[in-house]
């Protein structure tokens, strides 16, 4: 089975549902490898609630006693800065919000190398980024599930 990373969005997604996160993250990964990126991992501590806090604490200890958390390295940041410096050339910087694309591009870059699925709740983002950049991705909402 090909090995699969949540986006952010996926787990916020998942954790605002008030249903065990976990529960409804192995239901969307069905019997897939899952990781988990550093990147989603500083989103997700950098907004969670202190409610939630043990929760993404939980993610963390879990994904790296499995040696199962993707790390960008240089490759992965040089190859954001061409995949956003070529975005903004065709959708403009202030369209697209270079900055707030940095870290899904990171995401993107990082598990293309490693052959990693990305899935998300953010379409059009990641269809941007697919435009300049290789990786697979696709779109699920927990919500919906």
């Amino acid at each position: 089975m090909h090995p699969i990373l949540f986006d952010s969005s996926i787990y916020i997604s998942a954790l605002r549902t008030g249903e065990d996160a976990a529960l409804t993250l192995r239901r969307l990964a069905a019997d897939a490898p899952v990781w988990l990126s550093s990147v989603v991992l500083e989103e997700l501590y950098a907004g969670v609630s202190p409610r939630a806090r043990h929760a993404v604490e939980r993610l963390e200890r879990d994904f790296r006693r499995a040696k199962r958390i993707l790390v960008p390295n240089l490759s992965d940041w040089t190859q954001t800065g061409k995949v956003l410096a070529r975005l903004a050339a065709k959708y403009d910087y202030e369209q697209i919000g270079r900055g707030r694309l940095t870290n899904d591009a990171l995401i993107a870059m990082s598990a293309g190398r490693s052959g990693i699925t990305v899935i998300t709740a953010n379409a059009r983002d990641f269809r941007k980024l697919a435009e300049f950049g290789s990786f697979q991705w696709q779109v699920n909402n927990p919500q919906s599930t």
